[in-house]
């Protein structure tokens, strides 16, 4: 079923050369990305009740605004790193997922056909949105209904949850929008047949990782700033159970087409090449990183306290998101095709549950945040209690959940 298709999962290798293999084959780099960034999900989930910008805990569910939704569980036990951390991630984390998912759109449309190609979509997309909606979601947010003091019990949280005026799906909402993703590709082959092939050799230049960097930042620049200018960065629009950040939407498709872009060109080529400059100098482009995160971080403080209300600075921020949000995306894309050359039975296991992992892994979370508020523990240690536990709960119960042929071949 070309498991190395979908989002954050790959299909059993076929070989374990000294480096990747070459297009349609399986890619361990990419695959193990993917679940280094799922796991990076985990930890980003576990550490936001211990953030020094956490909210208060919300007074009613109903009651606006609904920071509950984005914080089911909120701690008195704050920390400046997880503030950090959280931050750092924030920045481009959605970003390189989106990016990772395009990456084998074009092959598995051209080898599939469309037919089967969204049927396969709908089947591995749309019914664990279904799912997670229903049944997850529900269980992850009920913790943020207890800490209201509500003693209604679960009768009277289900009145509330009826009552909202949408359906929250916490981090599902990833997976409907990549769904809605996948038929815009589809659309754009029934209207230009080869635009693929022709974003493909638009980002082949293996020798100009910058000119392919410059071309990611004014393509989501374009996309994100006249957006955030007007919704705001903390925006966030929701129909019934289908939710998205407004201001980041179009920059999230930039990076969805320009993988699927680079994967049609050949994910092993171009600016993806193992023996490429990009690769090469990886250093530089984690340093990259870290100074661009430092300047976003630098010019969004003085956007929203001693220039706030400036469109120049805001605008500037705006821009330097762009800059950072690529640069770690690259850095993270070199590191891994520089280093990750060979399978280790763990990490093959992660990579292949780490699909499963995202559905399920909020109510762990919520619920080992709601459990550890009483405890006299630092936040440093509750939230890496929360992460491990995350991680352990989710990669267990995927991993017996997939034993069952027609779950694993969903997940």
């Amino acid at each position: 079923m070309d498991r190395d298709r979908l989002a954050f999962q790959a299909a059993p290798a076929k070989s374990s050369t000294a480096a990747p293999q070459v297009d349609g084959a399986y890619n361990i780099s990419i695959g193990y990305l993917r679940a280094f960034i799922t796991v990076l999900v985990l930890a980003h989930h576990a550490m936001l009740a211990y953030c020094p910008f956490a909210p208060q805990p919300p007074v009613s569910l109903t009651a606006q605004p609904r920071w509950w939704q984005a914080f089911p569980v909120v701690d008195t036990a704050r920390s400046d790193l997880f503030s950090l951390l959280v931050g750092f991630n924030d920045v481009f984390m959605m970003s390189l997922m989106f990016f990772l998912s395009g990456l084998f759109v074009w092959n598995s449309l051209q080898r599939k056909g469309i037919g089967v190609f969204l049927r396969d979509r709908f089947l591995r997309l749309g019914l664990p949105f279904v799912l997670v909606a229903v049944f997850v979601a529900p269980l992850a947010y009920y913790p943020a209904f207890l800490q209201t003091g509500a003693t209604s019990g679960f009768a009277g949280y289900a009145r509330v949850w009826l009552s909202l005026g949408n359906w929250p799906t916490g981090p599902a909402w990833f997976v409907w929008v990549l769904l809605a993703f996948d038929c815009i590709a589809v659309l754009l082959t029934l209207l230009m047949p080869k635009w693929c092939d022709s974003l493909g050799r638009l980002t082949a230049p293996a020798s100009r990782p910058i000119a392919f960097f410059a071309l990611l930042v004014a393509l989501s620049a374009a996309a994100y700033i006249p957006m955030e200018l007007a919704f705001n960065y903390l925006r966030w629009s929701a129909f019934g159970p289908f939710t998205f950040q407004t201001s980041r939407i179009l920059h999230y498709l930039v990076y969805f087409l320009i993988g699927a872009g680079v994967g049609a060109y050949g994910v092993n080529r171009g600016v993806l090449a193992p023996d490429g400059k990009l690769v090469r100098r990886w250093p530089l482009w984690i340093l990259w990183s870290w100074l661009a995160f430092a300047l976003v971080t630098i010019l969004a403080i003085v956007a929203s306290t001693t220039h706030l209300g400036s469109r120049a600075w805001e605008t500037g921020a705006d821009l330097a998101f762009s800059l950072s949000c690529a640069a770690s995306c690259l850095a993270a894309l070199a590191f891994f095709t520089r280093f990750v050359r060979s399978r280790v039975k763990l990490f093959d296991s992660l990579r292949d549950n780490a699909y499963g992992m995202y559905l399920v892994h909020y109510a762990f979370v919520s619920w080992l945040q709601y459990a550890l508020l009483a405890a006299p523990l630092p936040a440093i240690a509750k939230g890496c209690l929360v992460f491990l536990g995350t991680v352990a709960l989710s990669w267990g119960t995927v991993a017996l959940l997939r034993r069952a042929p027609v779950i694993a071949r969903v997940v």
